[in-house]
This record gives C-alpha cells, sequence and structure tokens, in this order.
C-alpha cells in the first residue's frame, strides 16, 4: 500500500471518530431537552386572566364584536360617497386631423388639425345638493351603527347576566349538595345505630339524585353561557379559562320615568336616524329641482388648415320642453313627506319602549325584593327548624323533604327574579341609548 493510502485511510479513521463523537453528544443534547421541554412549557403557558366585570365585557365587545367592524367598514364606504358627491364635471379634450397626407400648399384640400376643449357647466346648485344629501346619508348610517351598538350590547349584557345567574346557581347547588351530603351521612349513621328506619333512609338518599342533578345542569348551563357570551366578545373559539364577575342582586334607579323618556328622545339612535333621513330627504327634493335646470356645454376650438389658423367657440344649451324632471320632482317630494311620517313613528315608538321597559323594571324590582327581604331568610328559617326537629324526632320525613324542596325551589327563584330585574334594567339602558345603572 502507498504512503497515500495510508494517509487516505488514517484520515476517514479520524473522520468517523469525530462523527462518532459528534452524534452521541447531539443525541444526548436532544435527550435532555425533551427531558426538560415539559417545564419550559409550562412555565410559559398563560396563566388565567382574571374575572372580567360588566364594563369590561363592553368596552371588549366594543372594539372586537365582529358585526360592529363590519358595520364600521359601512360608514366609511358611506363616507367616501362624499368625495363623489363633490367632483365637478370633467372637460373634454378632442384632436382630429384630415388630408394629413397632402401638402400645405398646392393641394385642392390641403391638410386640416382640429383642436377642441369642451365642459359642461351645472347650474341649480346641483353639487351643493349633491354633498347636502351624501353628508345628510353619511349622518343616517352612523346614526344606524350606534343602533346596531345598542342593540348588540344589549346581547352582551343579557348573556352577561345569564352567565352570572349560571354562576350563582352553579355555587347554590354545589352547597345544597355539600348540606344534603353531610345530613345524608348524619342519617347513615342513624340508620346504622337503628335510629332510622331503612325506608326514611333510602327515601333521603333518593333524594340525592336531585341535587347532583342540579349541579350537572348548572354547570352545563355555566359552560353554555360562558360560550355565548365569548362569541359577542369576537373571540374565535371560547375559552375555558373565561370568568366574570358581578354582583347578581340588583341595584336601585334613581331615575324617573319622564327623566328616561328625555333621555331616550335626546340619545335614541334609531330616532336620530330618522330625523337625518328627513334631512336626506329635503335634500333629495332639492337636488331633484336643481337637475331639472339647464346645463350648458361650452367649447373652445382652435383649427389649422394648410398654412391658415382659426379659432372658434361653441356653446350648447338643451332646450328641456319636455323633459323637466316633473316624475322625479314629484316622487322625492311624496318621499320626503312620507319619512317625516315615519319620523313621526319613530318618536312614539321610543316613547313607547321605555314605558314598556320602566314598567318590566318595576315589577321586576318589586319581586326581586320581596325575596331579597323576606322570602329568603325565611325559608332558611324553616329549613333550620325543620332539620333540627327531623333530627330529634319531632318531624316526620316527608315535612322535612318538603321543608328542603322549598327552601331549593325559593333560592333558585331569587336568583331568576335577581336576573329578570338585571334583564328590565338593561332594557331600561336599551330603550333609553344611556347607561341607567347606578
Amino acid at each position: 500500500m502507498k504512503t497515500s493510502d495510508k494517509e487516505f485511510f488514517t484520515m476517514n479513521r479520524k473522520l468517523a471518530s469525530t462523527a462518532r463523537t459528534f452524534f452521541c453528544f447531539w443525541t444526548l443534547s436532544l435527550g435532555l431537552s425533551c427531558l426538560f421541554l415539559p417545564t419550559a412549557n409550562a412555565q410559559t403557558q398563560t396563566p388565567t386572566a382574571a374575572p372580567l366585570t360588566l364594563q369590561q365585557v363592553v368596552d371588549i365587545a366594543r372594539a372586537k364584536n365582529p358585526a360592529l367592524l363590519a358595520a364600521q367598514q359601512n360608514i366609511l364606504a358611506t363616507k367616501a360617497q362624499e368625495v363623489q358627491a363633490g367632483v365637478r364635471q370633467n372637460p373634454y379634450f378632442t384632436l382630429y386631423g384630415s388630408n394629413v397626407t397632402l401638402p400645405a400648399r398646392g393641394a385642392a384640400n390641403p391638410y386640416m388639425y382640429s383642436l377642441q376643449v369642451a365642459r359642461l357647466f351645472e347650474r341649480g346648485q346641483k353639487r351643493r345638493w349633491r354633498l347636502d344629501s351624501a353628508k345628510s346619508t353619511t349622518e343616517q348610517t352612523t346614526d344606524l351603527y350606534q343602533d346596531q351598538t345598542r342593540q348588540i350590547l344589549l346581547q352582551v349584557k343579557i348573556a352577561f347576566t345569564n352567565m352570572l345567574l349560571a354562576k350563582a346557581a352553579l355555587q347554590l347547588a354545589k352547597n345544597n349538595l355539600a348540606d344534603f351530603q353531610h345530613e345524608l351521612n348524619i342519617s347513615s349513621e342513624r340508620y346504622k345505630t337503628g335510629d332510622l328506619g331503612k325506608l326514611d333512609y333510602e327515601r333521603l338518599d333518593l333524594q340525592m339524585a336531585q341535587f347532583e342533578t342540579d349541579e350537572s345542569t348548572a354547570e352545563q348551563n355555566l359552560v353554555q353561557t360562558s360560550d355565548q357570551l365569548q362569541t359577542l366578545l369576537g373571540y374565535e373559539k371560547p375559552s375555558d379559562g373565561f370568568d366574570i364577575a358581578g354582583d347578581i342582586v340588583p341595584p336601585t334607579l334613581m331615575l324617573t320615568l319622564p327623566e328616561l323618556e328625555q333621555r331616550a328622545l335626546a340619545a335614541r339612535p334609531d330616532y336620530q336616524a330618522a330625523q337625518a333621513a328627513v334631512r336626506v330627504a329635503d335634500a333629495n327634493v332639492k337636488l331633484a329641482y336643481a337637475n331639472g335646470t339647464v346645463d350648458p356645454t361650452l367649447e373652445g376650438e382652435y383649427d389649422r388648415s394648410g398654412t391658415d389658423n382659426s379659432a372658434g367657440f361653441y356653446v350648447t344649451i338643451p332646450l328641456r320642453i319636455f323633459d323637466r324632471n316633473q316624475g322625479n320632482k314629484a316622487t322625492s317630494k311624496y318621499q320626503a313627506q312620507a319619512i317625516r311620517f315615519s319620523e313621526v313613528a319613530a318618536r312614539n315608538q321610543v316613547l313607547s319602549d321605555v314605558d314598556q321597559a320602566w314598567a318590566g323594571y318595576s315589577t321586576s324590582k318589586v319581586i326581586s325584593d320581596r325575596y331579597q327581604g323576606h322570602y329568603l331568610a325565611e325559608a332558611k328559617d324553616v329549613l333550620t327548624i325543620a332539620q333540627f326537629a327531623y333530627e330529634h324526632g319531632g318531624l316526620a320525613l316527608i315535612d322535612y323533604l318538603n321543608a328542603l324542596q322549598d327552601d331549593r325551589t325559593t333560592s333558585l327563584n331569587a336568583l331568576t327574579a335577581y336576573a329578570q330585574t338585571w334583564i328590565a334594567i338593561h332594557q331600561l339602558s336599551y330603550t333609553t341609548a344611556t347607561e341607567v345603572t347606578p
């Protein structure tokens, strides 16, 4: 074997040894990375967000609800039409030639070139009324966007209330289940010592199914209401870590019905949109009359024929003998009158909505106050007495079960009454387009 061959094989063995060393080091590094990867991922997990208040939920909906974002783009598109409404008529430029292959002299018909510039001049302040109509349309579109915002925020507030109710119902179900489990444990000891009959114990045990069902149903309702609220907030996918916080007991409003009616007339966007529609209609009437005026066209011309130059002008005025835009004038007037009646109807609807919402709040508040001030405490008192009497043999099992059922029903009815009052308050905010919560 030659010396060069020996050096070649020696170098290959060194390279192979180096490659094996690198492979072992890379495998060890990969194993260590896999070993510590779960720890690294656990450290980078996002912590659970703090519970959101009603105001925070409303702010998120304003910023991220897809329907509102789409409506905002519609406002921008309508705003762009103001630019188009304000444009002036473009001039026309014409250049033509004839006999261009013939010489300037000596030909029977020498070459000729002609340059013309023409422009239509609008009369009757058409541009002004177009701009007026476009701006009023933008105002109307903005008011409609505010009305859509009002409707979506009502849905958000109701969804928030439903989730708050679901949380309270779940906590109540858990508490009831824990209390009854404690009572069942005591009854189990009494049954084992012979102080309680088998029939009574099994009837108590059967009641556990209802409390367990209440807990499972409350958990399901909480998940569903949470998903509904997150969807309204614009979240792409509902999160299990989403949570809210708020007082389930509704407040007392300090406003009167006349004050709420005045608020509504001043702030309701649908009523403001009806008023803007009147302004649009008035502008369209003026534009229809302006479109019936004559628009002259003025044209200037420069000609060169052979070695001769000349200039001229034209004025074109249409003779509006037959078409004076009569039909559009009459149509715009009737439409304007119809829109004025619609404005009156919108005003009446505002007052009716406020009155109905106030009636709903007044009734709901009376019912919730009854539970808060009397029935809840009384139901708990009855259950405490019945439980003590049953445990000491002074009350029949059926009476104790009835007291247990009454307490459970009263607590759930109280939560429902609270939620209905909150929804009535949100309805008042919706009908007045203002925040009425103190």
